[in-house]
């Protein structure tokens, strides 16, 4: 089995992960805005974040189905792969893909609940959930997230690949 990425690791893809998938996200909005006229009625306002987050959905989902990782994930010789290490199932991508909005959504809902509206009370909000959502890492046998523990799913660090001698990734072997 190859070992699992580091936390320091896993974090940084995630931070290059954002700026990828806010071009990603720009480009939705855009297309958004050209179809629905740019029309401002609160139904079009929670229709854009449902597009996001299917979007969002579909870029993680794809490239973990096909590929078992993303463009951050491959830059950084991570992929995500079953515990038997296989290549991910569709089911099993989409079940992590909503399990990962464990990093998030609590804090979200609890602003909500709150009725917090200041952008420093919500990014202080949001950061501790991030960072309670981390520390799950540090309890785990594996230092897996949760979020991989509940899907049934985990991150292995790839070998660096050599001209002579490329190596054959986990979900590529099976």
């Amino acid at each position: 089995m190859h070992e699992t990425p580091s936390i320091k690791r896993r974090l940084i893809t995630m931070v290059y992960e954002t700026f990828l998938l806010l071009a990603v996200e720009m480009l939705a909005v855009a297309l958004f805005l050209v179809v629905t006229r740019n029309n401002h009625a609160p139904v079009f306002q929670y229709a854009m974040k449902v597009w996001l987050f299917v979007v969002t959905g579909t870029y993680f989902v794809w490239g973990w189905t096909n590929s078992g990782h993303t463009l951050a994930m491959k830059t950084w010789r991570m992929q995500v792969v079953t515990n038997g290490g296989a290549r991910l199932p569709l089911r099993q991508a989409i079940a992590r893909y909503l399990l990962a909005w464990g990093w998030f959504l609590p804090a979200l809902l609890a602003c909500t609940a709150l009725g917090l509206k200041d952008k420093a009370q919500i990014g202080a909000a949001v950061a501790v959930g991030v960072l309670a959502w981390g520390l799950t890492a540090l309890f785990d046998r594996d230092r897996q997230f949760l979020h991989d523990r509940l899907a049934g799913t985990r991150l292995v660090l790839l070998p660096k690949r050599t001209k002579a001698n490329a190596p054959v990734t986990p979900a590529e072997a099976s």
